[in-house]
């Protein structure tokens, strides 16, 4: 299991689990068949529609056959990663996320240079090039990762069996929920908040202990509670405790 640490912008040191060769080749396919079955969808509806008209001349039915699915793979990989935080359809589906290795929230433009990238990764190449650097890099990047600073990590699928695991979901029969605005976030984020006490608890050192604060604060504000418990860590097993029950 290769990972690497990325000191966020608070200066906390996290560990994440880098995707694997396998994993991302896996992720393109889906991707790659996806876009397919879109660009078979509209090349359909186009020969229906004008067939007759635009298939006269060499360049249309270069553009409709070639220019269509290739472009528009580039499109889906830079909207698909912008609308989902980093995550395409195939990414979703195999668990995996793209993210800065500075720390920072990734934005417009480094989507847009990984996507770009494609083309020399996995276009001309005919994806060996990307293969290559991400066997080969220290931290599993192809040349659009490098580029844009990023790499491709990966998240567990079992989200609710892992946080269920640590809390042992069979005594909360009756349980009623304490915070029950918790339900508008994501299992991703409660899967940061296992992560994050789970990091606490292996190495009780002051950047995790600054960790769990920061954490604290920052759903505090964003979930409008009035007051936290003096004990955070137990504070953050009972948002885990009231999400698992209102969306299990």
């Amino acid at each position: 299991m290769q990972s690497i640490e990325i000191r966020t912008t608070q200066n906390v040191t996290i560990e994440y689990e880098l995707a694997t060769l396998q994993q991302r080749i896996f992720a393109f396919i889906i991707d790659a068949f996806t876009v397919w079955l879109i660009s078979v969808g509209i090349t359909f509806i186009i020969e229906k529609i004008a067939g007759d008209i635009l298939f006269e001349d060499h360049f249309s039915e270069l553009f409709i056959y070639f220019f269509l699915p290739v472009w528009g793979f580039i499109f889906y990989q830079l909207a698909s990663e912008v609308l989902a935080n980093g995550q395409s359809w195939g990414k979703k589906i195999m668990g995996l996320k793209v993210v800065r290795l500075d720390g920072q929230e990734a934005g417009l433009s480094d989507y847009l240079l990984r996507a770009i990238f494609h083309i020399v990764d996995t276009g001309m190449s005919l994806g060996i090039l990307a293969a290559m650097l991400v066997s080969s890099s220290p931290k599993r990047q192809r040349l659009g990762d490098m580029t844009a600073n990023t790499t491709v990590i990966r998240m567990r699928q079992s989200v609710r069996f892992n946080l269920e695991d640590i809390l042992n979901l069979d005594s909360l029969s009756g349980y009623e929920p304490q915070y029950p605005i918790v339900r508008n976030l994501h299992e991703t984020d409660m899967l940061f908040i296992k992560n994050t006490i789970a990091r606490y608890s292996e190495f009780r050192n002051e950047a995790h202990a600054e960790a769990i604060n920061e954490l604290v604060d920052h759903l505090q504000k964003i979930l409008e509670i009035d007051e936290v418990p003096n004990n955070k860590i137990e504070f953050l097993k009972t948002l885990i405790k009231d999400y698992i029950v209102l969306t299990r």
